[in-house]
This record gives structure tokens, sequence and C-alpha cells, in this order.
């Protein structure tokens, strides 16, 4: 809950003031006893509870068809990766097997002010009873069964590494999932990033042109070169498949 906006999430925001929604670390006002969701006096790691009917547009089946996108999201400290990447089966696999993203400052006990770049296998390591190479070669089948496509979502770092740059805005995200999930993505030009060797989309209704390329975010592009070079390594998933790849990076299966 912590910094919730009423205008980028209204949503969630008018459910903090609903009778039946369980508050957990957030601050109340003395005064009006309403909850200060920019309080982070006590952590960072506010949260909500609330039944699911609060959001107007929910489904209460809780059940649906196989999905037509599949979406991984990820927080990339680094501020080198795109805030939308389209992977083929292999690299869905690739991805979810390394569970790339950022432990963020505030979150965990423990952490110093700078979000940590981490790897959680299929992004859950701890809940995961069987090899990880199951559960990847689970998600591969059914993304080519069902003829889904597979989307990986950065909502960590543009224009610079933490420091430098800003989080990804909320409403660019929302803009791309949109676009991905009602299609709208599928027929526009790609590009195939340098570093990575996923399909990046070169437009988006609705998005400024230079928020999908990482590069142009930054002022200086040198620093993005030796960075995207550097300090991303374990998660360029063509180079992990060349020869010589570095030790310890994920292998796809």
């Amino acid at each position: 809950m912590i910094n919730l906006s009423p205008t980028a999430e209204p949503e969630i925001y008018a459910t903090i003031t609903r009778f039946g929604t369980v508050l957990e670390n957030v601050v109340l006002d003395p005064a009006t006893r309403m909850p200060d969701v920019d309080d982070d006096s006590l952590t960072e790691n506010t949260r909500a509870c609330y039944p699911i009917d609060f959001i107007p547009n929910a489904d209460l089946q809780g059940q649906g068809p196989h999905p037509k996108n599949v979406v991984m999201l990820t927080a990339d400290a680094f501020g080198v990766m795109p805030p939308i990447a389209k992977l083929s089966a292999e690299q869905a696999m690739y991805h979810f097997l390394s569970g790339y993203t950022a432990r963020v400052a505030g979150t965990e006990k423990g952490l110093g002010n700078a979000p940590e770049a981490t790897f959680s296998t299929c992004f859950g390591a701890p809940f995961m009873p069987r090899h990880p190479a199951v559960y990847a070669k689970m998600l591969g089948a059914r993304i080519k069964e069902q003829g889904a496509q597979c989307w990986l979502v950065n909502t960590g770092w543009s224009g610079g590494a933490y420091g430098v740059g800003k989080r990804m805005a909320i409403a660019h995200t929302r803009a791309l999932l949109r676009a991905a999930l009602d299609g709208s993505l599928a027929g526009v030009p790609m590009r195939q990033d340098a570093n990575f060797g996923f399909l990046v989309p070169e437009s988006c209704a609705d998005l400024p042109p230079t928020v999908l390329d990482p590069r142009g975010t930054w002022s200086d592009k040198g620093a993005y070169d030796d960075t995207a070079r550097h300090d991303a390594i374990p998660l360029q998933t063509q180079k992990s498949r060349e020869p010589g790849r570095s030790r310890g990076t994920p292998t796809p299966p």
C-alpha cells in the first residue's frame, strides 16, 4: 500500500477505507483515523487484504480458459531491460528458470537503501518441491500446445540504474499490458535487443517511443553499454546459449 495513488490506482485505493478491508503495517492518522499510505515509519512493506468483489471488474468465478498471453514480471535494478519484451517459448523457459528481479529496500529486513538483484528460480524457489527443469518444461509445453504468447514486463528502473534512473511509470506499464492483452502489440514492428536477444516492440499507442528503448532513456549511452555488457551478463539469454557462457548463468532446458 506504500504511496498508493488514488489517481494511478483508484480501484485499490478505494478499498482501504471500506469495512472489511484488513490493513497491515499501515499507519492511521491519530485525528481522522484515516489510513496514511504515504507514512513509511513502520515499514515500506504495507499491505491490504479485501474481498474480491471490492474491485468492480473482478471475475468472481476465479477460473478461465487457457491464457492467450503469459506475463512474467521483473524489476531490473540495472536499468538496462526494456519495459516489455516478446519471448519465444525457449526464452520464456529461460527467464522462468532464472527468476531475475530486484529486492527493493524497505520491503525486507536487512536491506540497505539500494535494491539488490536476486534470482529466485521459477519466481518462487522455496515453494517448488520438484526440480526446476520440470516446471520449465511444463511451461514450455503449455505455451506451445496452446499457442500462447509470453511477455517479460520490467517494472524496474529506466534512464539509468538505481540512484540515477527512475522507476517505470505505472501508467506506461499498464498501457503496455493493455496492448499486449488486446493483441495490439502483435502487429507492430519488433526489433531484436542486441544484449538479450528477445524482441521489443518499436511502438505502442499512448506511449512515447523513447520509453521502449532503454538505451535511449540513458543520458550517458556509454554507461548503458558498459552496464548491459558487464553488470547484466547473467540476464543475457542469447549469450548464455553460446559456447563459453559465464559460469553460473542459468541454462535453458
